[in-house]
């Protein structure tokens, strides 16, 4: 159980894909992180949540590369698409709250007025996963921290699903961090944090918060700036 400061900045959140759509859309998942956000948002704090592209990209990725030969940039460029959809699709969940534009261009926040408590966000371009977008979001608007919310309690060792001896880590340095993922970025690439994306927050110091999506209540406490059960990475 991690303890960590009391949010009241804007909160910069990046929601993957696998928790959209682990399979078919959830519909439970997005009702529990809507009521969280309709809570938090009428208290004064203001979110801007990235939508990752999850198995909806790595579906058409798959479906694509098994009857034609694929460069890298059609499979990013897909992803890239199921990000947006899946955006949309909170930005339509969240239409009572959330700015009326989903934001793509990381440099694009600076134009959403301040009193926006909601904002959406998905992919922009080739080379990285939606994590770099909320890391230079996180960066534009001068955030020392961000969340990432996964499908896992918490970064391990190695893969759970793969290796039993696995081990949970509760905090972790970026430095350390990357020796258990891959130097690379990789269309379709399932890791904690991507690789680009964890070289940005390491030059810029940012912190992030990796914690279960189906467990909104260490997101709660998280922002509450109590324990909660997840891994902090650090620099």
């Amino acid at each position: 159980m991690l303890l960590y400061p009391l949010m009241t900045e804007t909160i910069v959140m990046s929601v993957g894909g696998s928790l959209i759509v682990p399979d078919a859309i959830d519909t439970t998942f997005l009702s529990n992180l809507k009521n969280l956000i309709d809570v938090h948002t009428a208290s004064g704090r203001r979110f801007i949540i990235i939508a990752g592209g999850g198995r909806t990209a790595r579906r058409y990725q798959d479906a694509a590369k098994a009857v034609a030969t694929l460069e890298r940039e059609d499979l990013d460029w897909m992803g890239i698409h199921a990000t947006r959809l899946n955006g949309h699709l909170l930005r339509t969940v969240f239409r009572d709250r959330a700015y009326r534009v989903m934001i793509t261009n990381p440099d694009d926040i600076h134009d959403v007025p301040p009193h926006e408590r909601l904002i959406i966000a998905a992919g922009y371009r080739p080379g990285a996963s939606t994590d770099l977008r909320a890391v230079q979001i996180a960066e534009r608007i001068g955030a020392k921290a961000m969340v990432n919310l996964s499908n896992t309690d918490y970064v391990y060792t190695d893969n759970p699903k793969t290796n039993p001896d696995a081990s949970a880590i509760e905090t972790i340095t970026w430095d350390n961090f990357m020796k258990l993922i891959p130097v690379d970025w990789d269309p379709g690439l399932s890791a904690p944090f991507d690789p680009v994306a964890a070289r940005a927050a390491t030059a810029l110091g940012l912190e992030v918060a990796h914690i279960n999506g189906t467990n909104l209540e260490a997101l709660s406490n998280y922002l509450d700036g109590k324990p909660f059960v997840g891994t902090r990475i650090h620099p």
